[in-house]
């Protein structure tokens, strides 16, 4: 039996042969990048790469007080100015970092991974990891967040939302922050607020003044800034999730860097016999950022100044809240973000 192929049925046999083997590497080469994008996931959980957005450590180094071995300002100071962000998560769930909004109704943003497998609360003592408050408090942070998402009331509103600052301990996880010295001064420019730290053992102000990030005196322990914060005006929130404390609370801060000037550890007592049964004491890890990095968005929102000279020198931009800003919380209008 004699086949006969007309030409233009060899060309599509032949067409459709390379169709077929091309369709056939394609898919193998789609199927390579999935498992090296799945690989280079939980490389990222684990070892989050610069410039990656919002990166979730699961675990940090503890550091030391003691000796600071690095470079000096003229007025004596540790020289520790540069930018820095926190390493855990944003300021969605204070005890749960990764955990995801309580009660969010966007299933889509509440975490996949068992609580383990997450970074540890942001509470390092006691040491389970809850904010140690008193029933009538305790009750009032349950609230907030049933109401979280939808706010019949302006209590209920995350105060970022309305472009207050961040606080004394919130801003420290709500996006990257500048350090800067001045002689007898720390300066630290957050994303809602800046705080001026005076070198200094001056009495604080007088009590009825109350602040959003309260009235600071620091001195120098070797490698480590300790700061007294009073005049705290109690309206911050430590998070999405509504834990807060009071008008009376005094918190003590201890900013520990480590020998490398790459790292250091915020770790704050927070006391408030009104609020809780007991001190408690916050963890914030936090590492520095450079030019060598990628601004992302979040730890690092710098750009290169545009002058004359060669040295790389890094500026941040005001940043400018609308009130309603779902960026800066949970907006008041039915939870919409």
């Amino acid at each position: 039996m004699t086949i006969l192929i007309e030409k233009d049925d060899m060309n599509t046999h032949i067409g459709n042969k390379n169709f077929a083997r091309s369709a056939i590497s394609l898919a193998i080469l789609i199927s390579l990048a999935c498992g090296a994008q799945a690989q280079q996931a939980q490389n990222n959980r684990t070892n989050p790469p610069a410039g990656s957005g919002i990166a979730n450590e699961r675990s940090f180094p503890q550091i030391a007080s003691g000796k600071w071995t690095g470079a000096r300002l003229a007025d004596g100071q540790p020289d520790v100015q540069g930018h820095w962000s926190n390493t855990i998560a944003n300021h969605n769930n204070f005890t749960d970092p990764q955990g995801g909004i309580i009660n969010d109704p966007n299933r889509r943003s509440r975490p996949t991974t068992p609580r383990e497998e997450r970074a540890p609360s942001r509470v390092s003592d006691p040491p389970d990891g809850q904010v140690p408050f008193q029933p009538w408090a305790a009750a009032k942070v349950k609230e907030f967040q049933e109401y979280f998402n939808n706010p019949i009331k302006p209590e209920y509103i995350e105060p970022l939302a309305r472009c207050a600052p961040g606080g004394a301990i919130k801003s420290y996880y709500w996006h990257g922050f500048e350090i800067r010295q001045f002689p007898g001064y720390v300066v630290i420019l957050f994303n809602s607020g800046t705080r001026i730290i005076p070198i200094s053992d001056k009495p604080h102000l007088p009590e009825n003044i109350k602040l959003w990030m309260g009235d600071s005196r620091g001195r120098w322990e070797g490698n480590t800034l300790v700061v007294d914060v009073a005049n705290n005006n109690g309206k911050a929130l430590f998070g999405r999730s509504g834990e807060f404390h009071g008008p009376n609370a005094r918190i003590t801060e201890r900013y520990i860097f480590d020998t490398s000037n790459k790292r250091f550890n915020y770790v704050a007592t927070v006391t408030d016999p009104e609020v809780y049964t007991r001190p408690f004491t916050v963890t914030i890890p936090a590492r520095r950022w450079t030019a060598d990095d990628k601004p992302n968005g979040w730890h690092f929102e710098t750009r290169l100044a545009n002058h004359d000279g060669k040295e790389r020198i890094l500026e941040r931009d005001e940043r400018i809240c609308t009130e309603n800003n779902g960026g800066f919380g949970i907006v008041a209008t039915g939870g919409r973000r």
